[in-house]
């Protein structure tokens, strides 16, 4: 029987590397592990962290195809980061001129949350825990 050991890392592409590459972690906060040119595919790829743990890929290639629609598109829907304090998260964002959808609260858990997209419009998520 397989026997996952846990999720390793989220890859995404992006169109614009540096306006993706500061929303990831100036905006949100990640931490830069590394940096790597590959010039042969006239692509960049940066490996980020949240709190040292290694969780998102950042791609780029020159002209990548336009997410089709948003957000149930067939595959990925969106990326949830767990936050503290959702309010503050929110106000973040704002300082950042990134709109967040307003604050519900998930039916099932009691939890609230929010969608914002990020600079290629991809569904991400503020979920309070």
């Amino acid at each position: 029987m397989l026997s996952l050991l846990g999720l390793h890392h989220v890859a995404l592409i992006c169109s614009d590397y540096t306006v993706s590459k500061r929303f990831y972690t100036e905006v949100l906060g990640l931490q830069v592990l590394s940096e790597t040119y590959r010039a042969e595919r006239d692509s960049y790829k940066l490996d980020l962290a949240v709190n040292g743990q290694y969780v998102l890929e950042l791609f780029s290639f020159p002209n990548p195809p336009p997410r089709p629609s948003w957000p149930e598109a067939a595959g990925l829907r969106h990326l949830a980061f767990a936050v503290a304090d959702l309010p503050a998260a929110v106000a973040w964002l704002t300082q950042h001129d990134v709109a967040c959808e307003p604050i519900r609260t998930d039916e099932l858990t009691g939890r609230q949350f929010t969608f914002f997209s990020d600079p290629d419009g991809l569904p991400l998520e503020f979920y309070a825990v």
